[in-house]
């Protein structure tokens, strides 16, 4: 029955008007009508265990529309960073997905599958080998979770890149069936250059993610067509240095954060595993040189 039911889900994802129900999703998130947006949010509350104590504003009267309310801002100290010189900070709240050592190139999603750094990066070949042998982890971002992305290390952002593509849904059914879902849907992809060597976090949109948003590039909204989009950082005016647990953006409902560290350079926690819950600031790993 179960194997029924997600070759079904894995069916309905194919043949669903994914960018036409993502766009109606992101309208109704967008509404400021008192009424509607606060029956929203509280239509949320009742179906998902929120911890309405570390939310920074008053729930649902300040938050102007439910997409305000899904991309809320915590309160100070809610999510403390880690100040070891040494560690890796977990870039945002959810749970493990997939974590381990890239082989080769080849990095896993689920049993028996897995995809390419080549695919997943969508550039040059230097880029993808510098990565070859390294380390990675996938977090998936539920619903209830705070859903602000932050910076796993200090350092510079050297380029984004918005890499087109559909919006598969990226809950664990789709994840576990799915070859290279995360190559397929679009992202925006940052690479970041620290004092000990290079790290990429990747956002990944699926369906209903309305628009990734960084200070740097704004909205970002799907889009159709095939080609790369490399983001002119300077255009913002903003400094593109972070310091470990800076913010480096959202997502506009929910969905994964990838990040892809160099070999030798970084490890994660011994134990970590697939299942395991994390938040945003504590360390999952260290700087090993």
């Amino acid at each position: 029955m179960a194997l029924f039911v997600s070759q079904l889900f894995l069916l309905l994802q194919r043949v669903l008007p994914k960018r036409l129900l993502t766009a109606l999703v992101h309208r109704l998130a967008q509404i400021r009508q008192p009424a509607v947006k606060d029956w929203f949010i509280r239509g949320f509350l009742k179906l998902y265990d929120v911890n309405l104590d570390e939310v920074s504003k008053a729930v649902p009267g300040d938050f102007v529309s439910f997409n305000d309310f899904f991309t809320r801002e915590l309160s100070t100290g809610s999510r403390p960073i880690d100040t070891s010189p040494s560690s890796i900070v977990a870039p945002a709240d959810g749970f493990i997905s997939a974590i381990g050592s890239i082989d080769e190139n080849a990095i896993f999603q689920a049993k028996g599958l897995e995809y390419s750094i080549e695919d997943l990066l969508a550039t040059d070949l230097d880029d993808a080998r510098s990565y070859h042998n390294g380390s990675f982890a996938t977090i998936y971002l539920a619903p209830f979770n705070y859903h602000r992305v932050h910076a796993p290390l200090a350092g510079n952002l050297i380029a984004a890149r918005f890499v087109p593509g559909t919006l598969f849904s990226v809950n664990q059914i789709m994840v576990s069936k799915l070859r290279g879902i995360f190559t397929r849907n679009e992202r925006l992809v940052c690479h970041i250059s620290t004092g000990n060597g290079r790290y990429v976090l990747i956002f990944v949109g699926a369906l209903n993610v309305g628009s990734i948003t960084t200070p740097w590039t704004g909205q970002l909204r799907p889009r159709k067509g095939s080609v790369v989009d490399n983001i002119d950082l300077q255009s913002s005016n903003l400094s593109t240095a972070v310091d470990k647990g800076d913010l480096l953006g959202w997502f506009n409902m929910g969905s994964t954060v990838i990040v892809l560290t160099q070999r030798k350079i970084y490890e994660w926690q011994s134990g970590l595993k697939s299942g395991d819950t994390v938040r945003m600031g504590e360390s999952i790993g260290r700087i090993t040189t």
